[in-house]
């Protein structure tokens, strides 16, 4: 039997209590039922905290579903052993068109859309550009409300259609190998190497709350950074330190990022 609260003491100190007490509560009725029980749309950071809830839980084990072939934001479904048949993670797949003579929209643009409209972004999977315009998948009941009020992005007003998930492409991402040295691992002068930035803008950027580090809000400039670390910067994508590759003979670290444009 899974102890509630020592599972939820863990998740404290890291600012995910709230999280992880909505999976336990979904894991226990998956036990409870015999059945299966759907999370929203998690990062990779929540899937984590997923992982480590279902560990805890003799006879459940975890499926997810983003929709795309490579998402990264996922639906996670709590599966007890002795249930039969595949879950259904009520995901729907949309196509969003605009006029592009006119109109350069992003996934920015087409985020704060939904923000607009009063959308929490845990309904919400991936947002994939095309050269029809954009690919996204949403939890799917909240189809009738996203189809009645999605009909403007920005001053572009915009077609919006279900598609079969068979038409979903996968992202592409080009990445930009980098090369750099800094003073210290820490995340104002990693994330602003990756970025291009000065340390001190960096540094401030965070303070703002505008940087998150492994999916989750930076907590401060001086966080350290190992290999393997995603750094987001909002509106610039991600940065992953994939290598450190020693030290200079000033003592600096020597260390390779790749930055997903």
């Amino acid at each position: 039997m899974a102890d509630r609260d020592k599972i939820l003491r863990y998740f404290k100190a890291s600012g995910d209590e709230e999280l992880a007490a909505r999976l336990v509560d979904l894991a226990e009725a998956a036990r409870k039922t015999g059945r299966y029980r759907v999370s929203e749309f998690l990062d990779p950071h929540g899937r984590n905290v997923a992982e480590i809830v279902a560990a805890n839980f003799e006879g459940i084990r975890l499926e997810t579903d983003g929709g795309f072939a490579n998402a990264e934001r996922c639906k996670t479904a709590f599966v007890a052993e002795d249930s039969y048949g595949t879950p259904d993670f009520g995901i729907v797949c949309y196509l969003v068109t605009w006029d592009k003579r006119y109109y350069t929209l992003g996934h920015r643009d087409i985020l704060g859309a939904f923000m607009g409209m009063g959308c929490e972004r845990e309904i919400l999977g991936d947002i994939v550009l095309v050269p029809e315009g954009a690919q996204f998948v949403a939890d799917k009941a909240f189809a009738n409300y996203i189809e009645s009020n999605l009909t403007q992005i920005g001053a572009a007003y915009v077609g919006l259609q279900q598609i079969g998930r068979e038409e979903l492409q996968a992202k592409e991402e080009k990445v930009k190998i980098i090369s750099a040295t800094v003073a210290a691992l820490r995340l104002d002068a990693v994330a602003a190497a990756g970025y291009g930035i000065s340390r001190s803008r960096m540094a401030e950027e965070i303070k703002s709350q505008n940087v998150k580090l492994n999916w989750k809000e930076a907590r401060s400039a001086s966080q350290s950074v190992a290999e393997g670390d995603i750094m987001s910067f909002r509106g610039r994508g991600r940065v992953e330190l994939s290598e450190i590759r020693g030290t200079t003979k000033k003592g600096r670290f020597a260390i390779t990022l790749k930055r997903y444009i």
